[in-house]
């Protein structure tokens, strides 16, 4: 399912998630213009893999620093019969700060550009109104630490794995799990595939995410119980989406939030009167 927009106005500036998205573009565009370049440091690999291996974080690394970690990669070998694919195994490139670090600096990495605008995008839809409750302080405190609550997730639940974790998921996964408290009955306008159409639809957020979050904890149980073989990492999500949606639930009790915007500050239609839908 793809959010296209929800009918929450924000009544402050999204600085802060403006700033994340603009800081994930930032480092995902130097990841793109880095796969053309070669890192002279570390032989024949590419800058931008240079990046994943020193800034993602690799659990096996994080909870034992002095484990060797290897990587295995493809490269094109010549032979008689022309250029063919062979695997290798190197040392991984060791990160610039204690490995532990890493649980932040992986969440501003992606993998490709389907990961990264998908990312984005969630983070457009549902970022903004979660800022406008929280301030634009605790908003960055609370966007970081569900990063942070996800790569752990990860973290322990592939605890002797070599592969780089990397991509904003985690902490977008924590914007939901906060929105959806905050506004669990606004309306989402979705586009949802059901076999061979597209359907566009408008679902109560607490559906939406409900949906989502449920999928995600589908696939983390498939891919823990070995029947699945997976790139996405799973309970980072189920685990940034908790995160998110306990400290806003804090939040609320302490009396932290600001409160909700008036039922008349809906959005407005393109002849400037307020509406209360799409």
């Amino acid at each position: 399912m793809i959010p296209l927009r929800d009918e929450i106005p924000s009544r402050t500036v999204p600085l802060v998630n403006y700033g994340m998205i603009g800081l994930c573009t930032f480092v995902f565009l130097a990841q793109v213009l880095g796969s053309a370049s070669r890192d002279e440091a570390a032989g024949d690999r590419s800058f931008a893999d240079t990046i994943l291996e020193r800034f993602g974080m690799i659990p096996a690394r994080v909870l034992d620093p002095e484990r060797p970690v290897h990587v295995v990669e493809r490269v094109a070998v010549r032979t008689p019969q022309g250029w063919m694919p062979l695997e290798r195994t190197r040392p991984a490139e060791p990160p610039p700060f204690a490995p532990w670090l890493t649980l932040l600096t992986c969440i501003f990495l992606h993998g490709g550009w389907l990961h990264f605008l998908g990312n984005m995008w969630f983070l457009h839809i549902f970022g903004d109104n979660v800022e406008d409750r929280i301030g634009h302080l605790g908003y960055l405190l609370f966007y970081l630490g569900c990063g942070v609550a996800a790569s752990a997730t990860h973290l322990f639940t592939n605890a002797d794995s070599t592969v780089p974790t990397i991509g904003a998921s985690g902490a977008i996964a924590g914007v939901m799990g906060g929105y959806m408290v905050l506004y669990p009955h606004a309306r989402v306008l979705t586009l949802v595939p059901i076999f061979i159409f597209i359907e566009i639809m408008v679902l109560p957020a607490y559906v939406f995410l409900g949906i989502w979050f449920l999928l995600q904890f589908f696939q983390g149980t498939l891919a823990v119980a070995g029947t699945e073989a997976s790139g996405v990492a799973w309970w980072a999500h189920i685990g940034g989406f908790a995160a998110g949606l306990l400290a806003v639930m804090l939040l609320r009790n302490l009396h932290a939030l600001r409160p909700p915007p008036r039922r008349d500050q809906r959005l407005l239609r393109s002849d400037g009167h307020r509406h209360g839908g799409f």
